[in-house]
């Protein structure tokens, strides 16, 4: 599999001036790596992406990920085919359960069965996709009909994954496993494994990978434990990212996010030093089955602004640069 290195951005986007930069440096460099964002809830995802489009931007792109309580899959399969449609570039459509606190306060109860659940969301999503009519009636959803067909350059189905059973499920149904902060030998000794059960079970190919790293260069004045603490500290409060880390033998504890953010960076899961450095740390999720690396500047846009997020993403692309020709 072909290897890249995109860019995700890490925030809720309210203006697309936030996000146009990380577009435009991507474009500059051949289109080659993907903009990723997830689930925006102040700008809508699929209209920021849509912007970039109307803009001239012609980059491949993923949500990273999209929510599924937010939306019946019928809708989820025609905002992906309509970004791909509009940009002309492959898109990844991925999904994600969210937390049950999320769930609950869109649905009437939240997902009795996640797996079950998107199981049938992206299951529903790929036969829309691929202009079948489908009838199904599931435990979770329902839908009798299909999409009017429209041309489009191609969207893949990914899933959120973070701990093994939702990667076997990812083998099984998904093109993409998406993964957050989840170390590079976590990656190649927990989830490549089971993605693979999952796809040898389907009798399908194993899914790519796709992992946002944090990153941070190393600069005068700056804390980089404190950086990470911007960047990571909403995840490191959550139950489920906490708990694949500690399964990864980092130790992190949903009531203590600030000691989270120093065993990221002690760990090297929060990856920091020279761009150079940054750029031979990477090489590690490399080998060890990721095929795409989004790099994630959540925790210098969140303490020094935009500016300095987008000085850290050129020079770590410089030296990739120089260290792959």
């Amino acid at each position: 599999m072909e290897h890249s290195t995109g860019i995700v951005c890490p925030l809720m986007v309210a203006d697309i001036g936030q996000v146009l930069p990380m577009a435009r440096l991507l474009q500059q460099r051949g289109g080659t790596g993907r903009l990723w964002l997830g689930q925006s809830l102040r700008v809508e995802t699929h209209q920021v992406f849509a912007t970039l489009t109307g803009m001239g931007v012609r980059i491949p792109m993923g949500s990273g990920v999209a929510l599924a309580p937010l939306r019946h899959p019928y809708d989820a399969a025609m905002q992906a085919r309509s970004v791909a449609a509009l940009s002309g570039m492959p898109y990844v459509a991925g999904i994600g359960p969210a937390a049950p606190e999320f769930q609950r306060s869109l649905r009437k109860d939240p997902y009795a069965a996640p797996l079950a659940a998107m199981r049938e969301y992206v299951s529903i999503m790929r036969r829309l996709l691929a202009g079948e009519h489908v009838d199904f009636a599931g435990d979770h959803y329902h839908v009798r009909g299909r999409l009017v067909p429209q041309p489009h350059s191609g969207v893949e189905l990914g899933l959120g994954v973070l701990r093994p059973r939702m990667a076997r499920l990812a083998g099984a149904v998904a093109d993409v496993a998406v993964t957050w902060m989840t170390p590079a030998h976590y990656v190649a000794d927990t989830l490549v494994p089971a993605l693979a059960e999952g796809a040898t079970a389907a009798d399908r190919p194993r899914p790519r990978v796709a992992t946002m790293v944090h990153v941070a260069v190393a600069r005068p004045g700056r804390d980089i434990r404190r950086t990470a603490l911007a960047g990571a500290g909403a995840h490191l409060g959550a139950a489920h990212y906490t708990d694949m880390l500690r399964r990864a033998g980092v130790e992190a504890w949903p009531d203590d996010p600030a000691a989270g953010a120093d065993a990221l960076v002690k760990s090297g899961v929060f990856v920091s030093g020279s761009a150079d450095d940054i750029a031979r740390d990477l090489d590690a999720y490399r080998r060890s089955g990721v095929d795409e690396i989004a790099l994630n500047p959540a925790g210098v846009i969140q303490s020094e602004g935009l500016g300095a997020a987008m000085t850290d993403l050129e020079d770590i692309f410089t030296a990739l640069d120089r260290l792959h020709g």
